[in-house]
Formats: C-alpha cells, sequence, structure tokens
C-alpha cells in the first residue's frame, strides 16, 4: 500500500488548513493563465471541463494536498485568466499547459472532460508531461459540429437559456428528468436559474451565466479533436483513466476506446458516481474516491 494510500484519511483533515496563493504565467500568445496554489510535494496540474473553472475543485485539491502541490487552473476565457483570443485552437490550450508545467516544474496533469482532451494531446507532444489521467473526455458526442452551430446561433440572438439547454442536451449532463421535459419547458426554467443565480459568499465561484460563452470554445475543442483518437497510441507514458458508473453511456464508450488505443492505461470506474464526480460537494461532486486514486496513481 502506498504512503498515500495508508494516511489518505488522517491527512484529508488537516489539508483543510493548506494555504491558498494565486499565481499566473504568460502563454505563448500573451494571454495570462491564472491558477490557484495549495499543498507541498510533487506539481500536480488540475484542469477543469465546461461549465466550471479551478475552484471547481478545491476540495480535491484539499485531499491531496498533503502530498502534492495542487495548481487549480483557470482556463482561458474565465476568472483568473485572460480571454480566448483569435483563432483559438488545442493548440492554445496545450501552449498555456506548457508555460505552467515550466513555471511550475510539475510533471503529472489531471484533465477532466474538456480539459481531459486537453491533456491527452499534451501528453502526446510535452515531454514535460510524466503521467497524465483524465476523467470522461468527451471524444465521441453525436454529432458536435451541429450542437456548435445551434449553440452559437442561439448565443448570437441573446438565448442564453435555450443555447444552455441546447449545450445540455447535447452533452447528455442535465439530471435524467431534463431528458424527458420538453424544450419549451426546460427553456423557462433555465432561464429562472440563470435569472437567480448569484455567487457563493466567497465570490469565488463563476456564475452559468458568465461561463455560458465559453460553451462554445469546449465544444470546440470535441468538433477538433473528434476523429483524431488514433494518434494518442503514440502516447507513452501511463495514462489513468477515471469515470463513473451513473455518466453518460457515449463518456463510457469513449473509455473503452482509449483502453484500446492507448499502449499503458489503467482504469478506475466509481460506482455510483457521475460526470461531476471530481467537482465540489456543493457542485453535486464527491471528491474523496477521485482524489484517492489520483494519490495511488501519482505517488
Amino acid at each position: 500500500m502506498s504512503d498515500f494510500s495508508a494516511n489518505f484519511k488522517i491527512q484529508t483533515g488537516e489539508a483543510a488548513l493548506q494555504q491558498v496563493t494565486t499565481g499566473s504565467v504568460v502563454s505563448k500568445d500573451g494571454t495570462t493563465i491564472g491558477f490557484r496554489q495549495l499543498g507541498h510535494g510533487p506539481g500536480l496540474i488540475v484542469l477543469h471541463g465546461a461549465i466550471s473553472s479551478g475552484y471547481t475543485h478545491m476540495q480535491l485539491a484539499r485531499a491531496l494536498a498533503d502530498f502534492f502541490t495542487v495548481y487549480l487552473v483557470d482556463r482561458r476565457g474565465r476568472g483568473l485568466s485572460g480571454p480566448f483570443g483569435n483563432d483559438y485552437t488545442i493548440q492554445q490550450e496545450v501552449d498555456d499547459l506548457e508555460a505552467l508545467l515550466a513555471k511550475t516544474d510539475s510533471h503529472f496533469v489531471f484533465g477532466v472532460s474538456s480539459g481531459a482532451i486537453i491533456a491527452l494531446q499534451a501528453a502526446l507532444i510535452l515531454p514535460a508531461v510524466h503521467k497524465v489521467a483524465i476523467y470522461e473526455p468527451p471524444l465521441l458526442v453525436n454529432d458536435p459540429a451541429a450542437g456548435l452551430a445551434r449553440f452559437d446561433n442561439e448565443m448570437a440572438r441573446g438565448k442564453v437559456a435555450a443555447a444552455m439547454v441546447t449545450a445540455m442536451l447535447g452533452a447528455q449532463m442535465g439530471p435524467p428528468i431534463f431528458n424527458l421535459l420538453p424544450r419549451w419547458l426546460l427553456e423557462p426554467l433555465t432561464n429562472k436559474m440563470l435569472s437567480g443565480e448569484a455567487r457563493n459568499p466567497s465570490g469565488e465561484y463563476i456564475t452559468m451565466q458568465q461561463l455560458a460563452p465559453t460553451l462554445h470554445y469546449d465544444s470546440q475543442l470535441i468538433v477538433e479533436m473528434r476523429d483524431k483518437l488514433a494518434s494518442f497510441h503514440a502516447i507513452r507514458i501511463r495514462v489513468l483513466l477515471l469515470g463513473g458508473s451513473r455518466s453518460p453511456a457515449y463518456l463510457k464508450a469513449g473509455l473503452d476506446t482509449l483502453e484500446t488505443i492507448l499502449p499503458q492505461s489503467e482504469r478506475v470506474q466509481f460506482a455510483g458516481l457521475g460526470h461531476a464526480a471530481s467537482w465540489n460537494s456543493d457542485r453535486g461532486g464527491r471528491p474523496g474516491p477521485v482524489a484517492q486514486a489520483l494519490g495511488q496513481f501519482f505517488a
């Protein structure tokens, strides 16, 4: 049993006292990429997915902070970081990560959802990445280009709630009842949620209203990388594949496919958990099991 596994339950209580600091790097195109930092030990960079930010994984970071220096990145376009800029592609995200790896002298990366796609691409081309863990990269979304076109059209017309419904239905990310309700009912319910949304008292969370435009770029990543799964066969480092038993079938199928493609992979499925398992508990997550799997893998 690793030291992490043996001491996890004891150390997570002490980790709640870890001081959080902020920092930033400048990416290749001049964009500032901000992050929160806590803990001590080898560096572990966390790349969040859609409709979230670095702070969404604060509880995960605290659970790991007695064993790793955890860097919770706000990916470009969110929170502590600068805008997306022109000609956005996955290469800009990889450049951002490369700058972070160099600044922090880190070699471990954990990517969630669209962040997992970035982590895989980085593992393919960046020698500084020594191990990578990914949680359910959405690589097998059905017709993502069509969904992106509808989302963009609705956002351009100022119909943010309708665009959010389009994104959630396309990704199958809403609660189970979400897929049973008609759009004419879903849109006003979503609009009510957006209108009544407020930041948490500490002001750390970014609202869904503010995050809605970033869905365009996460969707663009999926469109760009959809037909490039076979390229990941060239990854020569160890990859940990994580997922939940309650997640949509296409996400499990994506992990199934990666398991056959990646030369060195291992897989963990969390019983009873879904796509948001690594998030803070007040955002629907249960990060403890995810933290334990990550600690054992990176230890």
